[in-house]
């Protein structure tokens, strides 16, 4: 019986975070640009399911819905674009882990705060770090575009794009997640009762 049990709490879970990650691509099409940064750079809410399923299950599990939401990307779109599919999924765990992280350890809405907060640094400065090590380079590489691997070009895409972007990002993101959690804090709660291994 015990086993049974088992099995089915784990089939419920693996139901839902495909159901989040599904959840996460459609919120991944609907997105917009800052009128002020490249346009390539896109604001949006695909990462508050993953934040969710983080919160309910364990880190682990915003992982996987960010991943799912990446894969379907990439199946959707026939790979057009696998370099942003893998910066995305980077961003993505970037943001969420330390959300998750500190909830499970601390409880309460002040350790989703700060969870938003360090994610968005983390995010910010890794995804800057990342960006003039692999992902540029990689994209110059694909596209053709010799000038990706001066320093000088790089560093002027970060600074003018991708870090105040992922800033930006972290704080919009932080903006809508906070009074969602709080509204769902309850049934969060309860989901994690119920659903406990």
């Amino acid at each position: 019986m015990h086993i049974a049990n088992k099995q089915s709490s784990k089939l419920i879970k693996l139901i839902i975070l495909s159901l989040l990650g599904t959840v996460s691509i459609l919120l991944f099409f609907l997105n917009f640009p800052l009128p002020f940064l490249p346009a390539y750079l896109k604001i949006d809410f695909s990462d508050v399911p993953a934040m969710m399923a983080s919160l309910i299950f364990s880190p682990i599990a915003g992982v996987i819905v960010v991943a799912i939401k990446n894969l379907l990307y990439i199946a959707v779109t026939g790979a057009a674009d696998p370099i942003g599919a893998v910066a995305n999924f980077l961003a993505g765990i970037m943001l969420v882990l330390p959300v998750s992280i500190l909830y499970h350890r601390f409880k309460g809405v002040k350790s989703v705060i700060s969870g938003l907060a360090a994610g968005t640094i983390i995010m910010a400065l890794g995804m800057s770090l990342l960006n003039y090590v692999i992902i540029l380079p990689a994209y110059g590489w694909l596209m053709g575009w010799e000038g990706m691997s001066s320093s000088t070009v790089k560093w002027a895409a970060i600074y003018a794009g991708i870090l105040p972007f992922n800033i930006i990002k972290g704080i919009v993101i932080g903006m809508l997640f906070v009074p969602l959690f709080i509204k769902m804090r309850h049934w969060i709660e309860q989901k994690q009762i119920r659903l406990a291994p």
